[in-house]
């Protein structure tokens, strides 16, 4: 099984047809050389367009936090899994949730095949509460001001939408703290440092 096969099933499957008809194919990044794993939400309008995983203001952010660049974080190094691998459309205060079949049919899968991961980017609530099973703190803020409880397997953090900014302003120690921190693992997990 490649990941070529995995993609043809995704793309087969019923329930991706409205994209497939549309000739959007699975967006996601994923090599069996990646040593920094990423699960994001799923990608946005703008990156539907694109095709190319967390190419938007979002990831201009989460690149910057990371404290690499585009070329290093587009790598065969850096593997994007998001947790619906197609724009899920608009709700009312934003995008529509990921849909949970995704993570649960394809994910392990493919994770498989990528058996040098050193760490795991858990980025915002969707795939904290997947991934973490019950071991969240009460909430997200809680979750990623106690990121060290998840590591060395998992880095949570919040996601860097534009559209959480309040939460950034009301959160100073997250850039002061836990970004300098992140960096530092994502140097490690790459083999940069």
């Amino acid at each position: 099984m490649t990941i070529e096969d995995i993609k043809k099933r995704i793309e087969q499957d019923p329930r991706n047809k409205e994209y497939t008809d549309r000739g959007i194919p699975p967006v996601f990044q994923v090599s069996e050389k990646a040593r920094l794993l990423v699960i994001g939400q799923a990608p946005g309008k703008k990156v539907e367009e694109s095709l190319v995983p967390f190419n938007d203001k979002s990831g201009e952010k989460l690149i910057s936090w990371m404290g690499i660049n585009r070329e290093i974080f587009y790598s065969e190094k850096v593997a994007i899994l998001p947790m619906d691998f197609y724009y899920p459309g608009k709700g009312k205060t934003g995008d529509l949730p990921p849909r949970k079949f995704i993570a649960q049919e394809y994910h392990d899968e493919i994770l498989g095949m990528m058996e040098d991961i050193q760490m795991t980017i858990l980025v915002g609530s969707y795939s904290m509460k997947y991934y973490l099973k019950g071991r969240m703190e009460k909430n997200l803020t809680e979750t990623v001001k106690n990121y060290e409880n998840y590591l060395p397997e998992f880095f949570p953090i919040v996601h860097p939408s534009p559209l959480n900014f309040r939460w950034q302003r009301n959160n100073p120690w997250f850039e002061e703290e836990v970004v300098p921190e992140l960096q530092k693992r994502v140097k490690t997990a790459l083999g940069m440092e």
